[in-house]
């Protein structure tokens, strides 16, 4: 039997500040610098704001940026190295045929509504994914062939067959434990067993979130959180300088860090992410049909100039779908160089065309848009914008009807190639080779799983399914005495629990 428990834990990476560490190791305690009963309150600064708290029928990173890991735990979670370590689960173990999870749960979580959490909870939350979930994440489940309470802390899931990717896809929002008598009213009113509890939401300005002091962990430092949202990159900057926020959970405007560097008040990281900002393709659409266009498209792009121009240089290029965080990451640049003659000669028999770029309203996708359209119309194309509001109009004109011919979005869930480009998803992305290649790697050995992996991130390079603009970085400005700050940003969830002050 393969085990895996609490002994197993990792220190959180160097990178983050030692006094941090404290604060989101598992077990009993108190966060580092002060005690939970401090009255201690915090201000993050966000961009793009959730249409809808509830990530089971809505799609979107905002939600699960804001509520998992805060106020929803799942069996597992992620530390910053990308490890999978316990949460709700303290141990578990796998069967030798790498199908049957048997989970060993903590006895003294309960959720807000002051319901106990138990294995019952675990099997009512993983059967709702295939039941009553409506987003695209859903099929992550359809693996699951049972799930069972063995007893009130003992839970046990089989699958169908072996899946790597199945334990992964149990730290993301699709392992979220919910409460089997808190689902009435997830959009306006989560119900979690977080270090976290819902307070309140003012539609476009803010989110409220109150230190659960029945929390069965580590208590977080912070008693109050604010999660305030602003749609101007400049508006984010002025509410730091001015001490309305405390933190920029994502720097927009990385031109403007100067009055950040300069100032001894403030501290900057930089790091790395998985969002990888995508220009996509409507790969239904007729003119995308045609490899040769897409790939001409990727080659008219001159992806440094782009991120020089719209990111003031800060990201890195990389070509597919994988971020340096995976370990089958290859630098993919090269599949598509920059060669303006070759893609002007290649896009001949469609020039002219008009490509309708439809832009979610988000600071890095309406400036890197400029420059996509200005470098495709000089290879022969026409480039109409659109801007959409985001999320609202965005996920439903683009991600959910695919009306549109390209768009620019950073797809941030962790080790999302298979999701994203796939014939249901809004790339429309239909590839038997790329599922076969997916469905190789989920199957086989650590090696396989590398080896498949590498070769579905060549194809989908190579065959143009989309093109890569640049990886976001990890940029953050706060408050210098704000301690335990990630250096790289690699899941789906701003982890509150880290945070405190010196």
């Amino acid at each position: 039997m393969k085990s895996y428990s609490t002994r197993a834990i990792a220190l959180l990476g160097a990178a983050l500040l030692a006094a941090s560490a404290a604060a989101c190791s598992a077990g009993s305690g108190t966060s580092a610098g002060s005690s939970p009963g401090g009255d201690q309150s915090l201000t993050v600064g966000l961009v793009a704001e959730p249409a809808s708290l509830d990530f089971t029928t809505t799609d979107g990173a905002a939600i699960p940026q804001a509520l998992l890991g805060n106020v929803y735990n799942g069996l597992v979670k992620q530390d910053e190295a990308g490890k999978i370590v316990p949460d709700l689960a303290k141990s578990w173990t796998v069967s030798p045929d790498r199908k049957t999870y048997t989970f060993e749960l903590v006895d003294n979580a309960k959720f807000t509504n002051g319901a106990a959490f138990t294995a019952a909870d675990a099997v009512f939350s993983i059967n709702r994914v295939k039941t009553a979930w409506t987003t695209s994440l859903k099929s992550v489940m359809d693996v699951v062939s049972s799930v069972k309470a063995v007893s009130p802390t003992q839970l046990q899931v089989t699958l169908s067959a072996p899946s790597n990717g199945w334990l992964f896809r149990m730290t993301t929002r699709v392992g979220a434990m919910f409460s089997q008598t808190g689902v009435a009213k997830l959009a306006s009113e989560p119900i979690g067993t977080g270090p976290y509890k819902f307070g309140s939401w003012k539609r476009g300005d803010s989110i409220v979130l109150q230190r659960n002091d029945a929390y069965w962990g580590a208590k977080p430092f912070f008693n109050q959180v604010t999660l305030k949202y602003f749609k101007d990159p400049t508006a984010l900057n002025n509410a730091l300088l001015t001490g309305t926020i405390n933190l920029i959970s994502t720097v927009q405007a990385p031109e403007a860090l100067t009055q950040f560097t300069s100032n001894s008040k403030y501290q900057v990281i930089e790091g790395t992410t998985n969002g990888e900002v995508v220009l996509s393709f409507n790969n239904s659409r007729p003119v995308f049909k045609d490899v040769r266009v897409r790939q001409a498209i990727r080659q008219a792009i001159d992806h440094k100039a782009l991120l020089d121009t719209c990111f003031a240089g800060r990201g890195k290029l990389i070509g597919s779908m994988v971020p340096p965080t995976d370990p089958w990451y290859e630098d993919l640049t090269g599949v598509a160089p920059y060669d303006k003659a070759k893609a002007t000669a290649a896009l001949k028999p469609v020039a002219g065309t008009t490509l309708r770029l439809r832009l979610p309203t988000l600071p890095y996708a309406t400036s890197c848009g400029q420059v996509v359209k200005s470098q495709l119309e000089q290879v022969g194309l026409k480039v109409t914008i659109d801007q959409l509001e985001f999320p609202a109009a965005w996920l439903t004109t683009v991600f959910k009807n695919a009306d549109y011919d390209m768009s620019i979005i950073a797809h941030v869930e962790p080790r999302d190639l298979g999701a994203v480009f796939n014939a249901k998803y809004y790339t429309r992305y239909d590839d038997p080779t790329l599922v076969s290649l997916l469905a190789a790697a989920d199957s086989g050995d650590d090696a396989a799983q590398v080896d498949n992996m590498k070769k579905a991130a060549r194809r989908i390079s190579e065959q143009a399914a989309a093109d890569w603009l640049f990886l976001l970085p990890n940029l953050m400005v706060a408050d210098k005495n704000l301690i335990g700050l990630p250096t790289n940003a690699i899941t789906e969830s701003f982890d509150l629990t880290r945070l405190a002050r010196s």
